[in-house]
């Protein structure tokens, strides 16, 4: 009886061991980790924010939050003219760091096509990972270890999805707003080119956000499809941007570009003005086929499009879609890899990987990685700062 109890205890240790395995080839296979050890510190609300909120068209409500679970929440909240310039800061408080910035209320919709000879660093799905990517630029020298701009007239592009999974989204929101600012006084220029998870947001879906939100939006007395709304300040800025770039002959698109749009009459800067006029708008496909739904659409949109990998595609199709838009290659992130890597002869770059958590520990571990191009030359640009050619 003994050795009968013995036997299917083994089975079962062996059943679990063998489907333990299996869950763990099938977990890297896919590009993905096990997060554990999550930081008590990724729920610290003292001194977060800005959240800043037109009130009406001449007040703008800039909140911070203050207080900890123990002794209660409050807002600090200050009324500026619309017109002002304010002088913010945000707190991170994994390492305690603050980074300054100025609020304006004014920001322009960017081109849609640059031209230079200047280099460009690309980085993709950073994921509300503040101090990667912190870190990341400071090793490739975008930014110096006090956060200034030192990558002169320099292009750095975002290539999407830097917003849910994370839990220091606002901070990685504001970094960007202020790189904006100090690439712009230096000649350079920060491309954030919006991702199919800062649609979600724009949309007021937060299914991916984390549930840090559901609480900052609780203190600021509003629900969490309010924070990026169009009363908020990062909401509007956030609508301002483009999904299409060209860059010194180099497409930028977080999906793609699906071979149909190329058979349609259609230039980047419509592309664009398309897109942003359903940035708020959820896209469910309507019986007749046009431009419109093609590129907004959640499966053949620029936000959205994962043919490179998952349809079967040509050649030629991959170039027509990119010759359409006047590029010699497209770089795009939304689809995860090992590393960043070329596929069609190296006409598509993905950039996409899984970048290391600021509040949690993963395995097996990851390492940032971007994209630097400099006229013809492509190279991984690794997370110490040292580059390999692809």
């Amino acid at each position: 009886m003994k050795k009968q109890i013995l036997r299917y205890f083994k089975h079962i240790f062996a059943t679990i061991f063998i489907v333990l395995v299996i869950g763990i080839i099938v977990v890297i296979s896919m590009h993905g980790s096990i997060g554990y050890g999550t930081n008590s510190q990724s729920t610290h609300l003292d001194k977060e924010g800005p959240y800043v909120f037109y009130e009406n068209d001449s007040t703008m409500a800039v909140n911070y939050i203050k207080g900890n679970k123990n002794d209660g929440f409050y807002l600090d909240e200050q009324q500026y003219a619309v017109t002002q310039e304010i002088n913010a800061s945000c707190f991170f408080p994994l390492d305690s760091t603050t980074f300054r910035f100025t609020i304006k209320s004014e920001f322009e919709i960017p081109q849609s096509t640059y031209s230079d000879d200047e280099p460009i660093l690309a980085i993709s799905d950073i994921e509300s990972g503040y101090k990667t990517f912190r870190d990341f630029l400071i090793q490739n020298k975008v930014i110096n270890s006090q956060l200034d701009w030192t990558f002169g007239k320099g292009h750095l592009v975002l290539v999407g999805d830097f917003v849910d999974r994370g839990f220091s989204t606002t901070q990685v929101l504001w970094f960007i707003y202020k790189l904006e600012q100090d690439a712009k006084k230096q000649g350079g220029n920060v491309h954030f080119i919006l991702g199919n998870h800062e649609l979600y947001n724009l949309q007021g879906k937060y299914k991916s956000a984390s549930y840090k939100y559901y609480g900052v939006a609780s203190i600021l007395g509003k629900q969490h499809h309010d924070l990026y709304n169009k009363q908020s300040f990062l909401g509007r800025w956030m609508a301002s941007k483009n999904t299409l770039e060209r860059i010194n002959g180099v497409l930028f698109a977080h999906g793609g570009i699906d071979p149909e749009i190329a058979n349609h009459d259609i230039t980047i800067e419509q592309v664009n003005t398309i897109n942003r006029a359903y940035y708020r708008k959820s896209y469910f496909p309507k019986p007749e086929e046009n431009i419109a739904q093609l590129i907004i659409s959640s499966k053949t949109g620029i936000c959205w499009y994962r043919g490179y990998f998952k349809d079967a595609i040509s050649q030629e199709e991959v170039e027509k879609g990119i010759r359409k838009f006047g590029g010699k290659a497209i770089v795009v992130g939304h689809t995860i890899q090992w590393k960043p890597k070329k596929y069609f002869e190296g006409k598509v770059l993905a950039i996409d990987v899984k970048h290391p958590k600021d509040y949690n520990k993963n395995w097996p571990s990851k390492s940032s990685e971007g994209l630097y191009i400099h006229k013809d030359t492509y190279a991984r640009a690794l997370a110490d700062g040292t580059r390999k050619e692809l």
